[in-house]
């Protein structure tokens, strides 16, 4: 790809441009690889059993998958394309907040949730992605999640990209560990991740995916790593097609928001709102300890 972007994002300001530099890359430079990578990311976080706990509870991943997957997708676009102190940026921002504020959930859970959105793109780009991310998109992603968290009410935010970093991999080695709710919403992580490919693919599809879990996150789902060759495939896919992807011309208009972007909302934004978005209220029955009182 050209070096357009690449240049513009060399100008700016790590921090006071962090809003602009991470719509150019995840927008622009690289919309697939980011949209894989928050993918995985937030596979990840339910490999902690409060988290996982808590959405087996609400029955949102058992039987709207997709709807859940595309609301987490889209307001995290509007936050991006939109900028989070914009009009629709804070509607997303006022969407995530209600959905969160219904339930018990720790400061640590939500701090590491938002450590995946930082540092799991990042680690993806940096084996699969077409160029090296600059050091202005690495601290850009840092100081943009820094902002977002601060208006989601998270507090004790590590204050530098690598003493975040060190929070993050010190929270995965005390928290993963196996339990049922993991295994359960990660098993309709995968299935719903399978259900975008024909029947005689998917048992391909979900080996796959289990190919680029590392051993800790297979552990913590009580998954059977895939077949080695599989994952020498499938790396070996991703590295093609970074290759493929480098010497095409640069990409003239955003890949966030686009109309038909997702399957629950196939007319989003045409007409429709953040607000539209979102969980419904907490389900009758659930455990009275799992909500904010």
């Amino acid at each position: 790809m050209s070096g357009y972007w690449l240049r513009r994002i060399e100008r700016l300001d790590p921090v006071r441009d962090h809003q602009e530099i991470y719509r150019i890359s995840i927008g622009f430079e690289f919309p697939w690889d980011y949209q894989r990578a928050l993918e995985f990311a937030l596979f990840r976080t339910y490999c902690v059993p409060s988290i996982s706990r808590l959405l087996a509870a609400t029955g949102e991943f058992e039987h709207r998958p997709q709807r859940r997957y595309d609301d987490t997708a889209l307001l995290m676009a509007e936050l991006a394309e939109h900028g989070y102190d914009s009009p629709r940026g804070r509607a997303a921002l006022g969407v995530v907040n209600r959905m969160h504020g219904r339930y018990r959930i720790s400061n640590d859970d939500m701090l590491y949730v938002l450590s995946t959105f930082v540092y799991d793109p990042i680690d993806w780009i940096d084996r699969w992605g077409w160029r090296e991310l600059h050091e202005n998109e690495r601290l850009a992603a840092y100081h943009y999640f820094h902002e977002v968290g601060r208006r989601m009410g998270i507090k004790d935010i590590p204050g530098g990209f690598a003493e975040f970093r060190r929070w993050k991999l010190d929270y995965e080695l005390r928290h993963f560990r196996y339990s049922g709710d993991n295994h359960r919403i990660g098993t309709y992580t995968l299935d719903l991740f399978c259900s975008w490919f024909p029947s005689p693919l998917r048992p391909l599809v979900s080996a796959g995916a289990r190919s680029l879990l590392d051993p800790l996150m297979l552990e913590a789902f009580g998954f059977r790593p895939a077949p080695r060759w599989l994952g020498k495939a499938v790396r070996g896919a991703l590295r093609a097609r970074a290759i493929a992807v480098r010497p095409l011309p640069r990409r003239r208009r955003s890949k966030l928001l686009r109309p038909g972007a997702t399957r629950s909302y196939p007319t989003y934004p045409v007409g429709q709102t953040p607000e539209d978005l979102g969980a419904p209220p907490p389900p009758a029955g659930i455990d009275p300890a799992l909500l904010k009182r």
